[in-house]
């Protein structure tokens, strides 16, 4: 059975994997994608947080250290709410048991709102970017990254628990839901283009400021195979868009 958004990782064999798979040496998430996400975000001195589908709230604790006044994840899936509890405790930082989708968005609230490659698994963001306009204060910065169109746009030439070698590229500007092969199970996310992305962030109301696809630092890698390999095709794609004064 394909499973949608958040209940993908509430399976145990699913999270189990998922969890090896951030903390391996390496891993794209650490050496590519958050790099990115701290040079855009930062500082986060005296900053609200608000990050949509926080996972293990690792970056929140690391942003709580930092400066940032205050902390509040939304987070679907109940194993992750339940490490992300764990991660916060001990710090000001808040996990809320809720959807994207479904959370209660407070006006005006927020500095910043984040989402770290959660947004590919929700079929309708016009109403998500609504949200975040209207939660974050004037001038207020949304950053949000997925998984690069390249990526998202077809699943063949890959099978899932070996290394890819080859990446096809096709039904690029066939929007809508793909079912993916993900950590031994099988997951509905949506492909979009890039002009999708820009063109929703537009017509929210938020100015684009960056449009970033995380190109591989050599110094973030240990392995010189894998940074070379890294070097091949693009993993992620990272927007940051500002609510103008």
């Amino acid at each position: 059975m394909d499973t949608a958004g958040p209940n993908f990782y509430d399976d145990e064999a699913v999270f189990a994997t998922y969890m090896r798979h951030r903390h391996r040496l390496d891993t794209p998430n650490e050496m590519l994608e958050k790099p990115v996400i701290l040079e855009l975000v930062v500082p986060v001195d005296n900053k609200r947080i608000l990050d949509l589908g926080c996972g293990d709230a690792a970056i929140g604790k690391e942003f709580l250290h930092q400066g940032a006044a205050t902390y509040i994840g939304v987070e679907g899936s109940r194993k992750m709410v339940e490490t992300a509890a764990q991660t916060l405790t001990g710090t000001s930082g808040q996990v809320i048991p809720q959807t994207i989708e479904d959370w209660i968005y407070p006006p005006i609230a927020f500095d910043l709102v984040l989402a770290r490659l959660a947004l590919h698994y929700i079929a309708d963001l016009a109403p998500v970017f609504t949200n975040v306009f209207q939660t974050l204060a004037d001038g207020g910065q949304f950053v949000f990254s997925v998984e690069h169109l390249v990526i998202t746009s077809c699943d063949r030439g890959w099978a899932d628990g070996t290394p890819r070698q080859d990446w096809i590229v096709d039904d690029y500007f066939s929007t809508g839901v793909r079912v993916v092969n993900w950590l031994g199970s099988t997951v509905q996310k949506y492909h979009r283009t890039i002009e999708n992305y820009f063109h929703l962030l537009q017509a929210t109301g938020f100015r684009i400021e960056e449009l970033r696809e995380a190109h591989p630092q050599r110094n973030h890698f240990y392995d010189t195979q894998t940074y070379e390999r890294r070097k091949r095709i693009p993993l992620f794609l990272i927007f940051s868009a500002r609510k103008s004064v």
